[in-house]
Order: C-alpha cells, then structure tokens, then sequence
C-alpha cells in the first residue's frame, strides 16, 4: 500500500498514507469543539474510508491541544434546546424522530469495517469523550483530561454512552464517572480502563501509527472487518450460543477463502502475507448477520 493523499474540509482533515487514514478534529481555535458540519463531515468520511480498499486503519484526533472540549456552546442557553434551535412549537416530538447528534456519529462508528484508534492529545470532554467509545484502541498524551460532564450541564450522556461505556470500562466506573461529571487525568482513565496507555506528547502519533501498522500489515481487512463487529455485537448478547452460531458462520465462509489460504501459507512459508479480499465487496453471504435497527 502505497500513496498520499489530503483533504481539508471545513471542521475535519483527512490525511491518507500507506493505507492509514488519519481524521484530525481541526477546530483549533475553538478547542475543537463539536457541531453539526463536523458530525456530518466525520459520517461522510467514515462512508468514503470503508468504500476505499486502500484504506486499512483510522486514526482519531485533534488539532492543536485538545482532542475535542465537547459541543460547541456558541449558543449559550438554548446549546441544547432542541425548539428552540429548530423552531418546533415545544408540543409532544415525535420520539422515534429524535436523534442525538454524538448518537448519529457514535452509530456510524460502531457499524465501520475499519479499526479504530483514538489518539487523545488532550482535552476530551462530552461528547468529545463518548465519542472514543465506539473506537477500538484508545491511547492518550500523558496530560490528557476527559470528561463525561453531562450532568454538570444539566442534560444526559449522548453518543449512546449509556450503551458503551459500561461495556468499555464497567458499570460501577460509569456510574461514579457519569455521576459525578468530573474531569479526570490521563492516568485515572488508564487505571479505569477507558485507555490502553499514556505517552508523551509529542510521541503520541508516532505510536498510534506503530499500532495501525500493526494491523494493516498482517491481517486480512475482511477478517479484521467480520472480528472488529462479532465482538462488538456479541458483547451485547445474553448467551454465547448466538456466538457459537455466528462464530460458525464466519469460519466457514472465511476458511474457504483466499485470505485464509494465504494466511495459513504465509506462514508455512514464513514471509509477509499478502491478503486479496475487500471488506468493502468480499463479506460473507447474508452479513450483516445481526439486527441493525437503526435502518429497520
């Protein structure tokens, strides 16, 4: 995998080099703080990397020196009022047409045939923080602080949070995090099992990249594209019997595959493996094998 490429939109850099691409929050100025374009242009981005066969990893995060410092509060009083942003009349909504946005971007992620890789450079609060949550890997600078400030706004936790972080860190830990809205350390996220592990600074992307290496050089996108939404899916499921099932499934169509011929005499013949299939037009019959409501 070869080539360069970038592109700057309003609220969002996209870099692409040797098969990884880089998403850079790029709102410097305002802390990278979240809107509506930078939550449209992160849905659109995610839409053009998993079309894109070159594309094997995605990295996260931000310019300047915060990763993401939350919503935008340009807006003052009325930041969260949903009337008077949108000029409804304050009668009953329709509650099956409600969607947060953070919710939107966090479901675009979970779906994604790409790994993940949050690299949080600094601040990270609010949905600047549930926003790591769907990703796969998440590692911090040293000084980094995040935040689940929710209910020190006076609104709930957004991004489907409610969903992913006691499935990334536990219930007891989100309740005291969420409870409490306090911003914490680098080093308190590491201990609560929200990151992987801490680095300087100025080392941060240099390991971010070492670890989507890792992955885009030695396995096959399909398998890591089927692995990365088993795991996912299955952590929700009451009985591993439905991953017995799908587990089943996924060997049998991935085993008689090329990428898995090819593993097995990549190894045998102990040289780099040079994997063929796209996640984009090579997934098993019948995938998605699971619900997916939010296009029901």
């Amino acid at each position: 995998m070869t080539g360069f490429a970038t592109h700057d939109l309003e609220t969002l850099r996209y870099e692409v080099e040797d098969g990884i691409l880089t998403l850079t929050l790029h709102r410097p100025d305002r802390l990278n703080a979240f809107t509506d374009t930078m939550a449209e242009e992160l849905i659109a981005a995610l839409d053009a990397a998993d079309a894109d066969d070159d594309i094997r990893v995605i990295i996260v995060t931000g310019a300047g020196r915060a990763f993401c410092a939350g919503a935008d509060l340009g807006k003052g009083a009325a930041t969260f009022d949903y009337d008077a942003q949108t000029g409804a009349s304050g009668g009953t909504p329709d509650w099956t047409q409600l969607r947060d946005t953070g919710g939107k971007v966090t479901l675009r992620m979970f779906a994604c045939h790409k790994p993940m890789i949050a690299a949080i450079n600094g601040p990270a609060v609010g949905v600047g923080a549930t926003m790591t949550l769907p990703m796969d890997i998440r590692i911090a600078a040293d000084t980094a602080r995040m935040g689940f400030v929710f209910c020190r706004r006076g609104i709930v936790p957004d991004g489907a949070a409610s969903w992913l972080l006691p499935k990334v860190v536990g219930l007891p830990q989100s309740l005291e995090w969420v409870l409490s809205g306090r911003v914490f350390s680098a080093e308190e996220g590491k201990a609560g099992g929200l990151l992987r592990s801490l680095h300087p600074a100025d080392e941060l992307m240099k390991v971010a990249r070492e670890l989507a290496r890792e992955i885009a050089d030695n396995t096959s996108a399909v398998s890591v594209a089927l692995s990365r939404q088993m795991l996912w899916h299955m952590a929700g499921e009451p009985h591993p019997w439905r991953a017995h099932e799908i587990e089943s499934q996924a060997i049998y169509w991935t085993g008689r595959s090329a990428d898995a011929k090819e593993g097995v005499m990549s190894f045998i013949e102990k040289r780099p493996p040079a994997f063929t299939l796209s996640s984009a037009t090579n997934m098993p019959p019948g995938y998605p094998w699971w619900p997916t409501p939010e296009k029901d």
